[in-house]
Parts: C-alpha cells; sequence; structure tokens
C-alpha cells in the first residue's frame, strides 16, 4: 500500500531531523564551544508541555548568545527553527508548531488568532494558555488585542532595557489590568521604539536576570496549570537591591482597548450571577475546665469580696469608654500591713528569730 502524503511529510521531516543531529555532533567535534547544550533555557525547555506553538519573525544572529538557548552554528535560521530543533533533540515526544512571520501585520495577525482559537492540544480547541517573552512593545500590544478579543488568559513577561530588571504579569480579560490598561511610558507617549534600541546590540544582555525572570514566569505557569500554591499576578525584581515587589492590578473601566471593556462587562455580570457565600464566624468556644482524672482543680485565690475590695469608684466617663482598672481606697487594702517603725532591718529580723 502507499503511503499518504501526510505520513510521507513526516518521514522527510524525521530525516531532516537525524540529519540535523549529525550535523550537530560533527559540530561539537570540530568546535569545542559548541559540545554543550544550554546552560538555560528561559522557557520552552522548562515547561516541555505536549505541544508547543511557536512564532516569532526573527533569525538568529550572534549577538543571541546571551539567551543561553541559541548556539552559533544555528546563526541564520529563524528562532522557531531553531528552537524546534534544539527542543527536539532534548524531548522528541513534545508536538511543535513553527510560524516564523511577525504577528503585528494584519495578515498574520489574523492567523495568529485562528491559531490561539484552535490550536490546542484538543483539536479545535483553543490554546490553554499564550506566554509572551518578546522585546518590544508592538508585539505585546499584538497579544493583547488578540487576547481581549478572545477572552484568552495569557503570562507577559519582560527584562528591562538596563538588564538588572524584570516583571511577570498574569493577565485575565476582564478581571485584572492588561497590557493597555496600564501601559508603558513608550507606549501611552507614543515613542518611537526605534530610537532607543542600538543597532547591531541585544538590548537586556544580562542572562542571570533573563533566568530569573524566566524561572518565575515558569515557575508562575506551573501553579496556574497545575493548580497549587499562589499564582502572582505581578512579581517584579529589581537585581540591584533583590527586591521582588508583588501587587495585583484591577482592569481601567476607561481602557483605551475596546475589547477589554467588553470583557470587564461580562466578567462583572458573571461575578453578579455567582452565589454568593455567607462567612458564618463561629463564637469562640468557653474552656471550662471540670474536675480529671488527676484529681487537680483550678481555684481562685482572691475571694469575690477581695476583689470588690481591692477595687475603686468607677468614675462617670462618656458612652464607649472604660477604665483598665481602679484605684482602691486608701483604707479598703487587703489583709494586714506592717505598720511604721523606727527599728532597724537587723533589730526587726533579730525580733523575728525570737518568735
Amino acid at each position: 500500500l502507499m503511503a499518504t502524503v501526510e505520513e510521507l511529510k513526516l518521514r522527510v521531516r524525521e530525516l531532516e531531523n537525524e540529519l540535523i543531529k549529525c550535523k550537530q555532533k560533527q559540530c561539537a567535534m570540530e568546535d569545542s564551544q559548541k559540545d554543550c547544550l544550554p546552560v538555560l533555557t528561559p522557557i520552552l525547555f522548562i515547561l516541555a508541555p505536549s505541544q508547543l506553538l511557536l512564532f516569532d519573525y526573527d533569525k538568529v544572529e550572534l549577538a543571541n548568545m546571551n539567551r543561553l538557548f541559541f548556539q552559533p552554528h544555528q546563526a541564520g535560521l529563524s528562532k522557531v527553527e531553531a528552537a524546534e530543533h534544539t527542543l527536539r533533540n532534548i524531548n522528541p515526544d513534545v508536538s511543535f508548531e513553527t510560524h516564523n512571520y511577525n504577528i503585528t501585520t494584519l495578515e498574520n495577525f489574523t492567523h495568529f488568532m485562528e491559531r490561539i482559537s484552535y490550536g490546542g492540544l484538543e483539536e479545535g480547541k483553543p490554546v490553554d494558555l499564550i506566554l509572551s517573552c518578546v522585546d518590544n512593545f508592538e508585539a505585546r500590544m499584538a497579544i493583547n488585542t488578540a487576547c481581549n478579543e478572545l477572552g484568552q488568559i495569557w503570562m507577559e513577561s519582560g527584562v528591562s532595557e538596563n538588564a538588572v530588571s524584570g516583571h511577570i504579569q498574569l493577565i485575565i480579560p476582564g478581571e485584572t489590568a492588561c497590557f493597555a490598561c496600564a501601559p508603558p511610558l513608550v507606549v501611552a507617549a507614543n515613542i518611537d521604539e526605534k530610537t532607543l534600541k542600538r543597532e547591531g546590540v541585544c538590548a537586556a544582555s544580562l542572562p542571570t536576570t533573563m533566568g530569573v525572570v524566566a524561572g518565575l514566569l515558569v515557575q508562575n505557569v506551573l501553579k496556574y496549570l497545575l493548580k497549587f500554591g499562589t499564582v502572582s499576578y505581578y512579581l517584579g525584581y529589581n537585581a540591584m537591591q533583590d527586591f521582588f515587589p508583588t501587587m495585583a492590578m484591577k482592569a481601567n473601566p476607561q481602557c483605551n482597548d475596546r475589547y477589554c471593556r467588553i470583557q470587564q462587562e461580562e466578567y462583572k455580570k458573571k461575578e453578579a450571577e455567582r452565589p454568593k457565600v455567607e462567612v458564618v464566624q463561629e463564637e469562640e468556644e468557653v474552656v471550662i475546665h471540670e474536675d480529671n482524672e488527676w484529681g487537680i482543680e483550678l481555684v481562685s485565690e482572691v475571694t469575690d469580696a477581695e476583689l470588690q475590695a481591692a477595687s475603686g469608684d468607677v468614675p462617670d466617663l462618656p458612652e464607649g469608654i472604660t477604665v483598665a482598672y481602679t484605684i482602691p481606697a486608701e483604707d479598703t487594702a487587703i489583709g494586714e500591713t506592717v505598720g511604721e517603725t523606727e527599728q532597724s532591718l537587723e533589730e526587726l529580723m533579730a525580733q523575728m528569730r525570737k518568735l
């Protein structure tokens, strides 16, 4: 029986992967710098789910080696292709779908939304979660627009230009602030990003900062997907002071994104329809010490009469104000007191010994 076209395509792809493996082994023998796998794969390797959809339009450059994911011999390949090659060698059981295009163009944006809606592990279902690891605000805004329109939950992350701080953020359309609710200065002021970047220089070139932020993002993803621990809505990282600010930002009712405002209304309706859970405050149990098997009894060493005698008059106070204690009158002291005497302490002690 002749194999189907799809089976032949799959076989060709398997052979291509085997060829890539052979080339990589040969490169490793020729150059010792290529003999080690990446020390840290920021996002993809740590998660390793059963299906990954990768979107990127850039190519691997030598300036990208600070990412600790790409390797020098991958220079010239598209980033999604290089990522698939590396990850497939690590875990061949993962299914990959790569798209080498710019999601901010109209045509590609439409296809991007289609794959979000129907590219899940279960055919025809949406993806479970979107992770954003892009380095420009235009791409973030495109992802934000798509997720607001589709009601898709996503996690955004980033490292600052100075490479010593970063953040992760969980965005739930309608419930939490979207990326347009509180945009960075570059977006709010409509600054051209091209004026902020230097040609041939890769921003955020400190790999340790990227590693920390990537680890925080992946940890948050695992907690969200596997439903354990506390999922962070926003978690920052300042490497200079080892400072980790965290907060939860609500959606902005005046957000510029129309779909964000629509999602906010939908969220309000769902919250209104949700049954309210009444919180019943349990009364504190009064512990009564009764007779026990050891014959121990708890009794007061002061009688009610003695307590009354040790208390003074309660002054008239405005409503709501009470006194912590009262001063007893001078003639109501409990028990006998020793009167004043001119005898010395030694004389008193000698007198007591004679008794």
